[in-house]
């Protein structure tokens, strides 16, 4: 009973397998990028920071930085929307030129200064069940490296503002669909050129599962370069804006690489597992790696600073 199930159903897929591969990369492409289409919705709810039952408000003083970038930048600020996020640093999702806009979360340590340390202390932070005691050598070392001056939280900014406006969200959500369809037209291909589609029904099986795991390694491939790619474009053209936000890119990667080395000393074995001793973040995939290193995107804003001095 199942046999001919499975052989009507492999009759249909074959009449009309051009309009289930479109539905399919159409559909694919939709959820990738509803995150982005709607992100009150979606983004916002995740990462918004709460105190006390209640959406954390975004500082007036933090509100002006924003625009400030925006003016740097030369990017229209009707088409950006800042909150305050948890964490310690920025995120977005959205694109500028949608009726809903991008969001940028800025954390609450933005407030703070390297004197005074707002937005750092005043938080609760538990690392292995104890909580961080600021006042301690580890944590006043820990907190520098959660406190960015000025320039260095502009360029932060700045960059999550550039992905937004270039289609970086776009790009990254159309990767799967892109694949999905190379896989399928290309798998047809294939056994339309070998003879397979008058051969035995085994043998296609067999081509048809190749098929799907090339389909899913190019598609891991492909995801990685692309996210890799777009950090360093966003990061290069953060740096561009001027010297003063270059010379805080350096800063800021500096500090998450002191912090990460910081925190992988004091979580032991669970911190030597997800820092590197450089301060690099490992993979959560030992055959991914979704970003771009810390250290790669730190040198690459140090040679532009040289090119700049030059």
């Amino acid at each position: 009973m199942a046999y001919p199930l499975f052989l009507k159903l492999c009759v249909f897929t074959r009449q009309h397998r051009g309009k289930l591969i479109g539905a399919s990369s159409l559909g694919l492409f939709a959820v990738n990028v509803s995150y982005h289409v709607f992100p009150e919705q979606t983004f916002r709810r995740l990462y918004q920071g709460w105190s006390k039952g209640v959406p954390v408000p975004l500082s007036d003083k933090l509100h002006t930085l924003f625009q400030d970038v925006l003016k740097d930048t030369r990017l229209a600020s009707s088409s950006f929307s800042p909150f305050a996020a948890y964490g310690f640093q920025p995120v977005s999702a959205g694109v500028p030129w949608l009726p809903s806009g991008c969001l940028i979360g800025i954390p609450a340590n933005y407030n703070g200064t390297m004197e005074d340390g707002v937005g750092v202390t005043d938080r609760l932070l538990v690392i292995n069940g104890e909580e961080v005691d600021w006042a301690s050598e580890p944590g006043r070392r820990l907190r520098d490296s959660l406190t960015f001056s000025v320039n260095a939280q502009k360029f932060s900014l700045a960059r999550e503002a550039i992905n937004a406006q270039t289609s970086g969200p776009i790009l990254q959500a159309s990767v799967a669909p892109l694949c999905l369809t190379s896989a399928c037209v290309s798998s047809v291909a294939l056994k339309q050129l070998l003879g397979l589609y008058s051969g035995p029904i085994l043998l296609r099986g067999v081509f048809n599962v190749l098929a799907v795991v090339l389909g899913f390694t190019g598609y891991f491939l492909c995801s990685d370069a692309v996210s890799q790619w777009l950090d360093y474009r966003s990061d290069r053209r953060a740096a561009a804006v001027s010297k003063a936000y270059a010379q805080g890119g350096l800063e800021f990667y500096e500090k998450i690489l002191t912090r990460n080395r910081l925190l992988r000393g004091i979580m032991g074995e669970q911190g030597a597992t997800m820092y590197a001793p450089s301060g690099n973040v490992f993979p959560k995939h030992k055959l991914r790696m979704k970003h771009a290193p810390y250290t790669s995107r730190r040198e690459r804003i140090l040679r532009a600073l040289e090119k700049q001095q030059d």
